[in-house]
């Protein structure tokens, strides 16, 4: 049985939640509007966080959708976006920045647009990278080992906890 390890509870992610909004908020005072994209899965439940949390703080306009990608064999099923995302403030959010394969390829279908502005968010941002993208608004840094694994329990609408496997 693998080990599990807390790395962040319900409680500090709530925190690192809420800066994480006020972040989102302050890079773009300026703009009416937003439009958060959770990647399927984790992402979609911190966007859905971040989303609640800048109505609360903000006057941002706060548009949510979601973007589904096999994260294993991207390019099996390409990701699709029905939107119009013309000239839009985007926020791409996931839970685990890990080799930064899952946040390229959900970027790539945004490139189909002519944004205004892309920002990546995550909760956890491991420093693995193999894929140059990094993300512009992190809740939590931490250096694993390649072995390791992070796991973001969530239900529902809800973040429960963070683990190192």
């Amino acid at each position: 049985m693998t080990k599990k390890t807390l790395i962040l509870d319900q409680h500090k992610i709530a925190l690192k939640l809420q800066r994480m909004a006020y972040q989102i908020w302050e890079c773009n005072s300026s703009e009416k509007e937003i439009i958060l994209i959770g990647v399927e899965g984790s992402g979609v439940v911190i966007s859905k966080v971040l989303a609640q949390a800048l109505r609360s703080i903000s006057p941002l306009t706060v548009t949510e959708l979601s973007i589904q990608i096999n994260k294993k064999q991207p390019l099996k099923s390409p990701a699709i976006l029905d939107a119009d995302l013309k000239n839009k403030v985007v926020v791409l959010v996931d839970d685990v920045a890990n080799s930064g394969r899952t946040l390229l390829y959900a970027m790539k279908p945004l490139l189909n647009f002519s944004l205004k502005k892309i920002q990546i968010a995550v909760l956890i941002d491991r420093k693995h990278k193999s894929y140059p993208v990094a993300p512009d608004i992190v809740g939590y840094s931490i250096a694993t080992t390649l072995q390791e694994h992070i796991d973001v329990d969530c239900e529902e609408n809800d973040v429960k906890g963070v683990y190192l496997l």
